[in-house]
């Protein structure tokens, strides 16, 4: 079946449906924002802390989140980029809450304001502590009210339409590649339809799934990163994976793992050793409040020192009350597994939580690939650098959105649907019994990708983990050529594609940057292995 929209939207978490929002407005166009599960189902509703923007104009400015963003990206980060995210950040607020989005306030009117690791103010807008949910609520809201959009759940995009499905030979060198639309797999038929659009925005989100452990939802499989990256677009700063410093630490949860919000440590919260010691003071001056990458090796090098499987977060020295006012589900996850926050330690330990690098996007968040954007959390605005301040990655998504959305609605009239694109043909391929084939190697990537990929890497372990993917990937591949496509073996490609740029984008930085730390470069002065 062919299906066409003048704009293919691929994901629905803050920045497809941000994206999908503003050119419905216009009226320019029919909309198809198309989800893999459900649109509740998106790495958005699990953001806890919140959203950073200049809004208290008493004691901060913007010069002082543009260097906060700088000094945390290690100075990698481009700063056009975090001028355009920081400047923009008060007008996509504004957005949010026009689209039904509720921010905590304080009696006076004003938002109520949280600080977190690498933040000089207070500055972090949030909802209590599930700001990602409300923000994913109140969006779906305005998208089942927008007429002009048309939500498909369930759908998976498989493959993004190029000339090379023309018959065209497209490389990497190949200039001018334009994108058509994208191959996206039926639920209901068990069948791969031709979406033609006239503009495709990726907003596929990250690739924690790639990871044993990961705060991700499982969904996150880099799948929007993975399709371009066979489309020849470019994709770059892989290997910045920050791993969150404070997951809960619960055996037999990793897929996803309950985060412990920066905010409780910005609130006060120290990290400790089991046995009450605190640990940071060796590590950074700012103590528990340091940067990610810092603070997630710092509790990498405890753990490894003291034969630990976690650390400890500590809030009991804080009032109760209040602490149950400012983290009501945090409160009532760690009371279900018998932990009571204002008495007792929680344990924590640091799992994949997001990533840096992607497809790279310029100020307008368009790709390589003509007429393919890329918003969120798959693209590399270089906003993040070698490591992404606490906060800025969902305000990054709804400025991206609407430079995007702006720069779509300019050129759409530039732009025809190519009928001449052909159907996805599967004759001769099988239905899929392998399932047990799939799940394996699922678990396989997870283990390779975090025991040699981690947080602490090497020239050996990286070099390992790219001869035991690229084994991987011959075998998956000569499966998916065999086989009827579903979502499981899409899925097994896209995680090994993915993992094989975060290896191979590591082996190529000879250096220890950002989130990216190796024992033969070592960069800082205490050392970890």
């Amino acid at each position: 079946m062919i299906r066409k929209f003048d704009f293919l939207v691929i994901g629905s978490g803050v920045a497809g449906m941000s994206y999908a929002l503003q050119v419905a407005a216009s009226g320019k166009g029919r909309v198809a924002l198309v989800c893999k599960t459900t649109m509740e189902e998106a790495n958005t509703a699990k953001a806890q802390g919140g959203v950073a923007s200049v809004t208290n104009l008493e004691v901060d400015d913007f010069n002082k989140h543009i260097k906060d963003t700088m000094v945390a990206g290690d100075w990698i980060s481009d700063p056009a980029a975090v001028r355009q995210v920081v400047e923009r950040a008060p007008e996509g607020i504004e957005r949010l809450v026009r689209w039904g989005v509720q921010f905590d306030r304080g009696d006076d009117g004003r938002y109520d304001l949280h600080r977190e690791g690498g933040h000089s103010e207070f500055r972090i807008l949030h909802h209590a502590d599930d700001t990602g949910f409300e923000i994913q609520r109140g969006l779906i809201e305005a998208v089942r009210h927008e007429p002009r959009i048309t939500v498909l759940e369930n759908h998976f995009a498989v493959e993004i339409i190029t000339q090379h499905h023309l018959g065209k030979e497209v490389t990497r060198r190949t200039p001018d590649i334009e994108c058509y639309g994208a191959y996206v797999l039926d639920p209901d038929t068990h069948k791969i339809d031709t979406f033609l659009s006239r503009v495709t925005v990726l907003c596929t989100g990250g690739v924690g799934a790639v990871y044993a452990s990961t705060t991700n939802p499982n969904i996150a499989t880099g799948d929007g990163i993975a399709m371009a990256y066979r489309a020849k677009a470019t994709v770059q700063d892989m290997e910045f994976v920050q791993f969150h410093p404070t997951a809960l630490f619960h055996p037999g949860e990793t897929h996803p793992a309950y985060l412990i919000t920066e905010a409780m440590r910005g609130y006060g919260g120290i990290l400790r050793l089991p046995n009450g010691e605190e640990f940071m003071q060796k590590y950074d001056r700012r103590l528990s409040l340091a940067p990610r990458d810092i603070v997630a090796r710092a509790i990498d090098k405890e753990m490894k020192i003291h034969g630990l499987d976690h650390v400890c977060l500590d809030v009991t020295h804080k009032d109760p009350e209040e602490t149950k006012h400012h983290f009501p589900n945090i409160y009532q996850k760690c009371l279900s597994i018998g932990i009571d926050i204002t008495r007792q330690y929680i344990p924590v330990a640091p799992c994949a939580h997001y990533l840096c690098g992607g497809i790279k996007v310029d100020l307008n968040a368009c790709s390589s690939i003509k007429r393919l954007y890329a918003v969120g959390e798959c693209s590399c605005t270089g906003l993040h650098g070698g490591n992404r301040l606490a906060s800025n990655s969902l305000i990054e998504a709804v400025v991206y959105a609407d430079a995007a959305a702006r720069h779509a609605l300019q050129h759409l009239d530039e732009y025809e649907f190519n009928n001449n694109v052909p159907e996805w043909n599967d004759e001769g391929t099988l239905t899929n019994e392998e399932k047990v084939l799939i799940a394996q190697d699922v678990k396989e990537v997870g283990q390779i990708m975090s025991a040699y990929v981690g947080i602490v890497r090497s020239d050996l372990r990286l070099k390992r983990a790219w001869t035991r993917l690229d084994l991987l990937y011959e075998e998956t591949e000569e499966l998916f050529k065999r086989v009827k496509a579903t979502p499981d073996i899409c899925e097994l490609r896209n995680m090994i594609n993915v993992g094989y740029l975060i290896t191979r984008q590591a082996m190529q930085r000879k250096e220890s940057r950002g989130l990216h730390y190796t024992i033969d470069y070592p960069k800082h002065a205490y050392d970890q292995n």
